[in-house]
């Protein structure tokens, strides 16, 4: 399929948006997942301005698509979708994290509009977006389910056990992305519990498997449109992508999996995203 300038533009743009809006949600001198928020901005941005459908107004209405963060630690990103989308206003991710407020640290689907699940405890979000598919499916309701998952919860075996579900049952409308940028909170995934090679694995339990850079929107949108097509079996994307992506001094470095941003950091970061 072939897509407009305009259109790659606009999501470049947003993505950058939302970029920039996790680093108001973090602010100055409290810890913040700026590093697997910015590697998944991209990703992010072309589900909920290109692909996914859903109404901010009724955010429960049944004909929508199922968006799950299973890395439920990187919610500011989601929050700054949802703010974008128009589900609440972008002024209150300045308040992300606030005693009593509704943009928690981790997705609380009691409270904020447009969370599905309540995510973070890692593995557990492709089971419960595998349940949503199976139930839409029984429902007749011809809409997909997304999960994004970090390649560090690779690790975690609950995430193999719905993996092999899914392949079992066929759950052509089950879409799990790998935000595949190669660190976690300790240190290289390779160093740590080695999901490596993550294809082979997800092609062996019976899912279409497409991969991607993470960063080039026009292959996100092939990846998300050619998913999109295929009705027999789940399809994972495993995007290839960059920790931290968009601040420099952020980018490929551990220490910013859940970092701390100082007046000077936090200024040069919005200078890089202006």
């Amino acid at each position: 399929m072939e897509y407009s300038k305009e259109l790659i533009n606009r999501l470049e743009e947003k993505a950058k948006t939302l970029r920039r809006n996790v680093v108001v949600s973090i602010g100055v001198g409290v810890a913040g997942h700026i590093g697997g928020s910015n590697s998944s901005a991209d990703i992010v941005a072309a589900l909920y301005f290109y692909k996914m459908h859903y109404d901010c107004k009724n955010p429960e209405m049944k004909d929508r698509d199922r968006f799950l963060l299973s890395k439920g630690h990187v919610a500011i990103l989601q929050y700054a979708a949802l703010a974008e989308a128009g589900f609440f206003p972008v002024g209150d991710l300045r308040h992300t994290k606030e005693i009593g407020f509704y943009l928690q640290g981790h997705p609380d689907v009691r409270k904020t509009p447009g969370i599905e699940a309540g995510t973070g405890s890692l593995g557990q979000g492709l089971s419960i977006g595998l349940g949503m598919a199976l139930g839409m499916k029984a429902d007749h309701i011809d809409r997909n389910v997304y999960v994004l998952i970090g390649d560090g919860e690779l690790g975690e075996g609950q995430i193999w056990e719905a993996a092999m579900a899914a392949g079992y049952y066929k759950t052509g409308n089950l879409i799990a992305i790998v935000d595949k940028n190669n660190l976690q909170a300790s240190g290289a995934v390779r160093d740590r519990m080695n999901s490596n090679p993550v294809p082979d694995k997800w092609k062996s339990f019976g899912w279409n498997v497409i991969e991607i850079n993470g960063h080039d929107m026009v292959e996100i949108l092939t990846a998300l449109d050619q998913a999109d097509q295929e009705k027999g079996k789940p399809t994972v994307i495993i995007a290839d992508t960059v920790k931290g992506k968009g601040v420099s001094f952020a980018e490929n470095v551990v220490g910013f999996h859940n970092g701390m941003l100082t007046e000077e950091t936090y200024r040069q970061a919005l200078a890089e995203l202006a």
